[in-house]
């Protein structure tokens, strides 16, 4: 027997499993085999251990806290609103019931499951977000495979059978579109976000086929990081092409005033030469001039409503999806009928 108090390191280290399998096996939590939770717990009744207070993480008590990794780069949340946006909603909700909000930045979505691993198997979260859904996102079946309460911050339809809180990007482009088209725009181009992921993926379709429907031309989307390098790039691409397009969407108002900084800087009058739309409607779409037209939500509703989905999860085990209202069109000063 050690001669300190007796650790799960100390069990894991008998057993050659890591400290998250003895978590999972000490608290008859899904993720071991039979064989290999039997084997820990007799390690752990042989060596001593027992739970105490010191040790709350192997307890059945609640955390008080639920989790949320972001694989984006660190400096693009200082910079970019939606997501500083997203988690004040998140936390003024959760304040309200004495939760607080554990936020990890991680590299891929490897590392984020991983640390939402050790997070549940180490009792350090009740519940976590997803957000950022990818095509074939692993995370989705690993976090349905631990039985950690989950909301996907994203549409249903990649969510498998966790949770979604989304709002209908679709409806906010055919609201664009349609204004767009009835100013007499026909050549719409869009400067869009990740392409691996499901929301830029199901508006690049939803762009497809409602310009289609518009009569409007095939659509040129040029596929970014989010940041405003990227965007100003994709723009000097867009309008020094032989068809410049007489409008562009952007997916967020960063790369929308980056673009419009770089239509200045070409000479290019907004919104006579070029029409520009912001998604998301920060302060930066109303302080730069022209004020940019911007797909405007309540975002911090959106993330009160992802955290008081969760929580009902945590309290009773399930909780219905929730649909946000979609994001409504706000026309201002730099979009006009083309030249």
């Amino acid at each position: 027997m050690p001669k300190h108090r007796p650790t799960i390191a100390d069990i894991a280290r008998r057993a050659g499993v890591s400290k998250v399998a003895v978590s999972y096996a000490l608290n008859d939590r899904p993720g071991v085999s039979p064989a290999t939770r039997a084997s820990i717990k007799a390690i752990a009744q042989e060596i001593g251990w027992r739970p105490n207070s010191a040790a709350r993480a192997l307890t059945r008590a609640r955390a008080d806290t639920v989790g949320l990794a972001l694989c984006r780069p660190a400096r693009m949340l200082g910079v970019e609103p939606f997501f500083m946006e997203l988690i004040s909603g998140i936390e003024t909700e959760l304040a309200t019931r004495g939760c607080a909000l554990l936020l990890q930045v991680v590299t891929d979505p490897e590392q984020e499951l991983e640390m939402y691993e050790r997070w549940w198997g180490e009792g350090r979260v009740d519940g976590v977000f997803l957000a950022d859904v990818r095509d074939r996102d692993p995370r989705i079946e690993g976090v349905a495979g631990l039985g950690l309460p989950a909301v996907v911050i994203g549409h249903p339809s990649a969510a498998g059978s966790l949770t979604p809180v989304w709002s209908d990007d679709s409806a906010a482009l055919r609201d664009t579109l349609t204004y767009l088209a009835a100013l007499g725009h026909r050549r719409i181009a869009r400067v869009a976000g990740l392409p691996e992921l499901v929301h830029t993926r199901l508006r690049d379709r939803a762009q497809r086929e409602i310009s289609a429907g518009l009569g409007l031309e095939e659509p040129v989307v040029v596929h970014t990081d989010y940041s405003g390098d990227e965007g100003a790039h994709a723009t000097r691409r867009l309008v020094s092409a032989p068809a410049r397009p007489t409008a562009v969407i952007y997916d967020n108002d960063i790369m929308a005033v980056a673009g419009l900084s770089v239509a200045q800087e070409m000479g290019l009058d907004v919104p006579a030469d070029l029409s520009l739309v912001a998604w998301d409607d920060s302060q930066l779409s109303r302080v730069v001039r022209p004020a940019l037209t911007a797909l405007s939500r309540d975002i911090p509703a959106y993330g009160a409503h992802a955290a008081r989905t969760l929580l009902t999860m945590v309290d009773e085990g399930s909780a219905p999806g929730f649909e946000d209202a979609a994001a409504r069109l706000v026309p201002r000063g730099s979009t006009a009928p083309p030249r």
